[in-house]
């Protein structure tokens, strides 16, 4: 099933049981309106008796019937009627209006006095409970001869039980019609709904057609200069998304022309050395006769070739590298910045004896990848020593996750400082010296993985200044105990 579809479902879904929510509050309402106003007239309905004698009829409402046998409990006859031949007990006509309702008597000795209807209501143990006064009033429906009655049963002056019955025909009637009218309402609610979330999603998803079609585009073809075109002033969920996936391939190309731009440069820094050990290589070959000394030096040049080479194939593996977790097995730690420059420096002495180097250190630890720092302060210091002139002067301060390292050369260039950190960029003034290029870019790769910055200046009075610096984890207090 499609997303579009599924929300379709989802909304018409949400709407049904909104409706049939709704539709059953309504229902119930109006049926406990119907059938309360029916109760709130059985309540207030008294019936009236009927006794027939001889032809006679004498009337007497709200008498209490009395029992075939039990004299005392009938009434007294008019002067000059007859005996009492039956008694009936029915409803007022005006009691319901247009509705016609049904009385019956149930005496306390069991006897019912039927209604003057062709039926009569059935007498429940319920109803001779009320008549012996061991149960309240009470409201039930009935069905009888197919009819739906809605019977109240009370009790009567004289002990006897009075069920009061009205027809339900025209309550459930208009249920009925209720009933109609709220399923066609559900009904027409949820095809109107479902039409208005086929429209509304095709509108709502429209961006992320748009996001599909360019990323099968840009799947087919390769080609990440693709984008999506959206509204930069509206600030809402497609659009954040489609400049998001703008932002994405933005990245994704930058990526990829700095990968192709990497193995270009790499191509070619590479191919001196090879051509050269080449070179020297089939010289050796055509000429075994060369005297010692001219041999002895094609050896060395090849030697320092190869040289040149392992250090290039490094900074290369370095610069591969993705994150900082690039290398197995070297998580990044807590470490003492201090104490990582410290051993740099040491190395730097014996590589160097030359050069001189001063360092003023405070305790400071960061959260970082040994093997890669370390690297990065000694590419620092290698730069430094190159540029220094003999038996020059290396100053080197650690405070506050920051690391500056200053030499006393002849200094960056103004046209060169932008492209320092740039791979396999070497100033005019460099071309000369040994290097591959990659060594301060091998820095600013740290730093970026780390979360830090490495900036170049000229400093006051000559030289260079670089400034390494990585977020600090904790102060030299706690650096000093760590």
């Amino acid at each position: 099933m499609t997303f579009r579809r599924r929300i379709v479902l989802l909304g018409a879904a949400a709407v049904a049981l909104s409706i049939a929510g709704a539709v059953t509050i309504t229902y119930a309402i109006v049926r406990h309106d119907l059938r309360a106003s029916v109760d709130d007239a059985l309540r207030h309905t008294t019936p009236a008796f009927t006794f027939v004698r001889q032809g006679q009829v004498d009337r007497g409402e709200g008498a209490s019937a009395p029992a075939p046998g039990s004299a005392g409990n009938v009434p007294k006859a008019p002067e000059g009627s007859a005996e009492l031949d039956a008694t009936r007990v029915q409803v007022p006509d005006e009691a319901f209006g247009a509705a016609k309702g049904i009385a019956q008597a149930t005496l306390i000795t069991g006897q019912t006095i039927l209604p003057d209807a062709p039926m009569g209501l059935p007498v429940t143990k319920a109803v001779r409970d009320v008549a012996a006064g061991r149960r309240p009033p009470f409201l039930r429906d009935a069905t009888v001869n197919g009819s739906h009655l809605r019977v109240f049963t009370r009790s009567g002056p004289n002990g006897e039980a009075w069920q009061i019955a009205r027809p339900l025909t025209e309550a459930d009637a208009t249920l009925g019609r209720l009933r109609w009218l709220l399923g066609a309402v559900m009904l027409g609610g949820i095809a109107l709904a479902a039409g208005l979330g086929f429209a509304i999603s095709r509108v709502a998803l429209r961006p992320l057609t748009r996001l599909t079609a360019t990323a099968e585009q840009v799947t087919a073809t390769g080609d990440l200069r693709h984008r999506i075109p959206h509204d930069r002033e509206v600030d809402d969920e497609p659009s954040r998304l489609a400049a998001a996936f703008n932002a994405m391939l933005a990245a994704l190309g930058s990526s990829r022309d700095a990968q192709r731009q990497l193995v270009a440069d790499a191509s070619h820094e590479l191919r001196t050395p090879l051509t050269a050990i080449r070179a020297n290589i089939e010289l050796l070959g055509h000429a075994p006769d060369l005297p010692a000394a001219e041999r002895e030096a094609m050896l060395f040049s090849a030697r320092s070739q190869l040289e040149d080479l392992t250090v290039l194939v490094g900074d290369l593996v370095d610069l591969a590298r993705p994150g900082v977790d690039g290398a197995a097995g070297d998580p990044p730690e807590d470490l003492r910045l201090d104490e990582v420059v410290a051993a740099a420096v040491d190395r730097a002495r014996r590589h160097a004896p030359g050069t001189s180097f001063t360092v003023s250190a405070e305790p400071v630890v960061v959260h970082a990848t040994r093997a890669r720092l370390s690297r990065a302060v000694g590419n620092l210091l290698d730069n430094a020593v190159k540029w220094s002139p003999p038996d020059g002067a290396v100053e080197v301060v650690v405070r506050g996750g920051e690391v500056t390292v200053r030499d006393h050369g002849p200094g960056i260039a103004e046209a060169d400082l932008p492209h320092v950190f740039d791979r396999f960029y070497r100033a005019p003034s460099a071309r000369g010296l040994p290097g591959s290029g990659l060594g301060l870019a091998i820095v600013k790769h740290v730093a970026d993985a780390h979360d830090g910055t490495v900036q170049a200046e000229r400093a006051h009075g000559g030289g260079t200044l670089l400034r390494f610096t990585l977020p600090a984890t904790a102060d030299r207090a706690l650096a000093a105990a760590y």
